[in-house]
């Protein structure tokens, strides 16, 4: 029988492989997407994306965690869940459907009313896959659920670029989206085996509700926060700006995901089984730690150093002015993996209202902070805001926009907010910041490094196909030949792993 270690280790492998190749086809389709369409189809999209998102907070309500942390969890306490599920889900739909109109006025858009309802159905849809994947999470099918995300996005991405191709424009988006909630709710029926019973109780959900009611409300403060750029450019500016910051945080988003993915749906259930064996605790936490950094720094710095030929070469120069974003998402984006692993100890620990009132005060600070942006600084550019100042700081302001001083705050804030959320875990199992600092910098200082030496040594070359291979390969083995110099244990562990697997 297979250890936990094994487990955690094929769990892992799985999860790669489901985040990879999930975000491998929706970047493929990204880019026949990006080529087929303009900014005002995703920006109409991203206006909307609030509301759904809050929607599907709302319906899942934090059960999935719940049924996962649940120790001995039954037929009773999944049926319960499910059919709280969907009835919550109708109950939301049937509201944001009535409320269409003032979405559509909110953002003076009169398309909205018609594409919100039908984009809203994914939440319906989705409900229906809450309680199979719960199952499969909670007992590390990590392979079915590769397996699943793969057929998923494959067929929905199919049908986004058949629509759009034949001028269905935004409508190619949103069925895209749809088509890929069906796939999963109805693959999830058939891998999991699970069927509902009509013998309801929801008592299981009553008690649950109190660990799930936070994980409620931390949801919708979580969709708030990623969403929050979309309503305030949506309400300031035109959605061809909106457009342009969707699609540059889409690509930074498919690269944090794929390494979130890998740190999500393993790390959350290996902690609730070494239970409370507190040397374990830190030791598994400091080894996952370490593995997150080793993969995110160099992955998601590399994708900020190539951003602009990332950029013109897959969707073209009418999106050049998204890779400016993309280039500061992406250093917030090495960072995120890092915070998941924080939260999703927290979590397996019961405490999910630290993680409730971390979300909250994160999000309360990055609003005001965008605000405060907004009534200070000149909407069309901070060189009207600074033009009778010459101090340094001064002039390199002058150098960004209100939206690039805005997605900056937003860094600093992700970057500085991983000192609290290490001092929320201190207190629960005693890791000292210096140690995890030893465990962070390394990696970060490293690619951090790595990067800038690359771009300064391909600066002179002008051929931007020549330019992006040259800076990925020489990056990459610039970051992996000084690990390999330093002798990092985990890097040494992984090809161990690998290749005693190989043969």
């Amino acid at each position: 029988m297979d250890t936990l270690k094994d487990k955690a280790a094929k769990g892992f492998i799985w999860s790669a492989l489901n985040s990879g190749t999930t975000q491998l086809l929706g970047a493929v389709f990204g880019i026949i997407l990006g080529r087929l369409l303009c900014e005002d189809d995703y920006g109409l999209i991203g206006m909307i994306n609030i509301f759904g998102a809050i929607a599907n907070s709302l319906q899942e309500s934090g059960f999935i965690t719940a049924l996962i942390n649940r120790k001995d969890a039954t037929h009773k306490d999944f049926n319960s869940v499910f059919w709280f599920n969907v009835s919550v889900s109708i109950f939301f739909y049937v509201v944001l459907f009535l409320c269409a109109p003032l979405i559509a006025s909110f953002y003076n858009e009169p398309l909205l009313t018609s594409l919100s309802r039908y984009v809203f159905l994914g939440f319906l849809i989705a409900s229906f896959s809450i309680v199979p994947r719960a199952m499969l999470i909670r007992s590390l099918r990590m392979k079915e659920l590769a397996l699943m995300g793969f057929g998923a996005s494959l067929v929905s991405g199919i049908i986004g670029v058949t629509m759009a191709y034949n001028n269905m424009a935004y409508w190619g988006i949103a069925t895209q989206a749809l088509s890929f909630h069906l796939f999963i709710s109805v693959s999830s029926w058939l891998v999991s085996g699970w069927r509902p019973s009509f013998k309801v109780t929801f008592q299981p959900v009553k008690e649950m509700f109190g660990f799930s009611s936070k994980m409620l409300v931390t949801n919708i403060v979580n969709q708030v926060n990623k969403e929050l750029f979309s309503v305030v450019f949506g309400r300031f500016y035109d959605k061809g700006q909106v457009g342009c910051y969707n699609q540059a945080n889409k690509w930074n988003l498919m690269g944090t995901n794929t390494i979130t993915g890998m740190v999500q749906g393993i790390a959350q259930p290996v902690f609730v089984q070494i239970g409370n064996d507190n040397e374990r605790l830190v030791r598994g936490f400091r080894k996952m730690l370490r593995l997150t950094c080793f993969i995110s720094f160099p992955a998601m710095l590399g994708l900020s150093l190539v951003a602009s030929e990332f950029i013109t070469i897959l969707i073209t120069e009418k999106w050049l002015a998204a890779a400016r974003l993309m280039q500061m998402l992406c250093v917030a984006g090495a960072f995120l993996p890092v915070v998941t692993l924080y939260y999703n100890f927290l979590i397996s620990r019961g405490k999910s209202n630290v993680y409730m009132w971390n979300m909250i005060a994160q999000c309360t600070v990055l609003l005001g902070a965008v605000l405060c942006v907004v009534h200070i600084f000149d909407r069309e550019g901070l060189a009207n805001s600074f033009a009778g100042c010459d101090n340094a700081l001064c002039t390199f302001l002058r150098g960004y926009t209100q939206i690039d001083i805005m997605i900056l705050s937003y860094v600093v804030i992700v970057v500085s907010w991983l000192g609290i959320w290490h001092w929320c875990l201190k207190r629960e199992i005693g890791i000292r910041f210096r140690d995890a600092l030893r465990d962070i910098l390394p990696f970060m200082l490293v690619a951090a490094g790595s990067m800038i030496a690359t771009y300064l040594i391909t600066s002179f070359i002008t051929n931007i196909y020549l330019l992006i291979v040259v800076r990925i390969l020489l990056a990459a083995s610039l970051y992996l030949g000084i690990m390999w110099l330093l002798g990092a244990a985990i890097m040494r562990e992984c090809l161990d792993y690998i290749f005693k697997k190989k043969h």
